[in-house]
Formats: structure tokens, C-alpha cells, sequence
């Protein structure tokens, strides 16, 4: 249980503590274990970030716990609105002085955000600007939960879908994913249901087969992006630790234990896995496996070569899959006008030759 210590101060993080742990330490501090419910309710369904603001607790209460906890709260440093489509992409200021990105989109279905995990990600996926600094560090589960606290906040909307799929690699950051996990879809709290959840990965193998086991309902996406290990690892180096055989067996692993249907994340690269030969080869791949194939035209990066496959390519491939029995689709692009791939904002914004504080820092947009 000592997940929740924030690595820059000896303060206790507890906005990342579960009901039950914060209810130990409010009654360690003498008080009754009622204000610990009251305590967090103000953080997890009032979404308020300053004990001072929780005034339904004495004054003595309040300062005892500026004094003992540290209360996580994201600085939105830019706010991004696509002019296509609506897409709003954040970048919050950690209090270490780092930055992540966020996105907002609006979908039929409700509101969906796409957060990260962690600063940066060594996973070194060569169409993600993410890992093109490595990994900085891992993101705390308060770090997590206020990405979406804040968009709430900022936007006014009410956030329905959540997708670990920003940058970082969530199966690196294991022990905080789980308890974001529980924290965001818990009650009290948001309470956003676990079904509406998705988790992405790119395809660490005892990441996977723990999850299964965490009786969780939320939805595991495995970044496929190649029918077989010899494109894969052009693509992704994870892939000459972790072959696409053992892969796929702890995905079926996943979906025996918790009856969720799978989402295979395929990124369409011009030239690269996107003919007909890779589509044949993806059908023999998934057959029998219980899931959706996502087809996403990728979306370049200046520091790397790969360029979109045509839509002729495209359609064509999304034929193929559909005609020969894979459930597929093609991937809506949002925010592309706003630099939307996972990365793109952050590495802009950290790469723009500022003194002082940042421009955008100033005066944040107000939605």
C-alpha cells in the first residue's frame, strides 16, 4: 500500500487513496471516520482541489490535512479546439513542471476522454511522437483520475468513456492503471462504468494475463499494427520480447476470464502492412479470436518517414477483413488539425523556444 507516496514530497497523495485506506488515516488522526467519506466525496464527485474549499470540515481539520496530504491538481497549460470536429486536446502542467496531453471527444454515445499514463513512454513504437524523449516517469493514480476531473471542470460535460490510450504504455505503469482503475469507476466518485473503460497495450504479455485475473470489466485493446512479428518489430520493439503467438494466447486468456470482447488496434502505414497480403495474413492471424479490428490511417510525425495509406488502400483492406469474416472499422479521425496523435502537443509545446512562463500559460482558455 505504498503506491500513493508521491515521489517529490513525504505528503501522503490522497487523492489516490481508496475509501477504505483514507478512512485509516483520518481515524488515525483522531477524527471520525465519517469526515474521511466527506473528504472524499469533496475530491472524487465535487471535484474540488483546495482543502480550504471543503467547508463542511472544521478549520483545524482542514489545515491538519494541508499539513499531512497532498491534493493533486492538474494546470491546464493550452487548450487545443479542432475546427473539424470539436475535439479539444489539453496539456496539463504536472506539479514537477512536466506536461501530458489529454483528449476530449464528442461522440453520439457520450463524451470520451483519452488520457495519458505517463510522461513520456519507452516503448519506442516508431509512428508515436510519445516515445521519441523515452519515458520521464509514471503517472500517480491522482495524476490519472484529474486529467479527467479537470476536463469535467473546463468543459462543463459530463465524461462517460475513458481510453488509456494517450501517451505511455499503461501494462509499465500496472500498479496505478489497477488503482485508477477501481478509484474512477468506484462509488462514490464518478462512478463511470467499468464496461465503458478501455485499457490499451501494445502487447506486454504479464501485463495482460495480471489484468485478467483483477476481476475488472473494462475493455483491453492490444496495439496489433502487423499480421506477424517480422512487419511487427519494424514497427514496435516490444515485439522481439513478446511474439505475437504468446501475445494472442494471453488475449484469449483475457476474454476466457472476463467474457470481454478484445479491440485490435492496426495502424495503416503506407507500403508498410497495408496491402493485401497483410490484410490475408491479419484474417488468419485473428480467426476465433473474439474481437474488433481498428483500422486507423496513421497519422505522421515529422521525425519519422511513415506516410497514411491512400483510401483506396484503405477501403480496400477494410474489405477484405469484413468479407472474410473480421468485425473491422476505420478509425474517425479527430483533432488532426490540432496535432492529435498521441505526443504531438507535448512535443510541440516543450519544443518552442520560450522564456518565462509559456505563452498559452497566461490565459487558458475557459470552455
Amino acid at each position: 500500500m505504498t503506491e500513493y507516496k508521491k515521489m517529490e514530497t513525504d505528503k501522503i497523495d490522497i487523492k489516490s487513496l481508496y475509501l477504505p485506506e483514507l478512512e485509516r488515516e483520518i481515524t488515525g488522526m483522531g477524527e471520525k471516520a465519517f469526515r474521511a467519506k466527506q473528504i472524499y466525496q469533496w475530491m472524487h464527485e465535487k471535484l474540488i482541489t483546495d482543502f480550504e474549499r471543503m467547508d463542511n470540515l472544521p478549520k483545524s481539520l482542514r489545515e491538519r490535512l494541508a499539513d499531512r496530504f497532498v491534493l493533486t491538481a492538474l494546470t491546464p497549460a493550452q487548450i487545443l479546439t479542432s475546427q473539424i470536429d470539436g475535439t479539444k486536446k489539453f496539456l496539463f502542467r504536472l506539479s514537477d513542471g512536466n506536461v501530458i496531453e489529454s483528449v476530449w471527444m464528442q461522440y453520439h454515445h457520450g463524451n470520451s476522454v483519452c488520457i495519458s499514463s505517463q510522461v513520456g513512454c519507452r516503448m519506442g513504437c516508431r509512428f508515436c511522437a510519445s516515445t521519441l524523449d523515452g519515458l520521464v516517469r509514471n503517472l500517480t493514480a491522482s495524476e490519472m483520475l484529474d486529467q479527467i476531473y479537470q476536463i469535467q471542470i473546463l468543459t462543463g460535460e459530463r465524461v462517460s468513456n475513458v481510453v488509456i490510450m494517450g501517451s505511455g504504455e499503461p501494462m509499465d505503469n500496472y500498479d496505478n492503471v489497477v488503482r485508477f482503475l477501481r478509484l474512477i469507476s468506484g462509488t462514490p466518485g464518478l462512478h463511470i462504468s467499468q464496461r465503458s473503460i478501455t485499457v490499451s497495450t501494445c502487447g506486454i504479455v504479464p501485463g495482460i494475463l495480471r489484468l485478467a485475473e483483477e476481476d475488472l470489466q473494462v475493455t483491453l485493446a492490444l496495439s496489433l499494427h502487423a499480421p506477424n512479428d517480422e512487419i511487427r518489430r519494424t514497427l514496435m520493439p516490444i515485439a522481439r520480447r513478446y511474439a505475437l503467438p504468446d501475445v494472442l494466447r494471453a488475449c484469449r486468456t483475457y476474454f476466457e476470464r472476463t467474457g470481454r470482447r478484445l479491440t485490435f488496434e492496426y495502424s495503416l502505414v503506407r507500403g508498410v502492412n497495408d496491402n493485401l497480403e497483410e490484410a490475408r495474413a491479419l484474417v488468419r492471424l485473428l480467426a476465433g479470436m473474439h474481437g474488433h479490428v481498428n483500422l486507423i490511417p496513421v497519422n505522421p510525425i515529422k521525425e519519422r518517414d511513415y506516410r497514411q495509406s491512400g483510401q483506396k488502400e484503405i477501403h480496400a483492406f477494410l474489405h477484405y477483413l469484413e468479407t472474410h469474416g473480421i468485425n473491422a472499422t476505420v478509425r474517425r479521425e479527430m483533432g488532426r488539425d490540432i496535432n492529435g496523435a498521441c505526443g504531438q502537443l507535448r512535443r510541440s509545446y516543450r519544443e518552442e523556444p520560450v522564456s518565462g512562463p509559456h505563452p498559452e500559460e497566461k490565459e487558458v482558455e475557459r470552455i
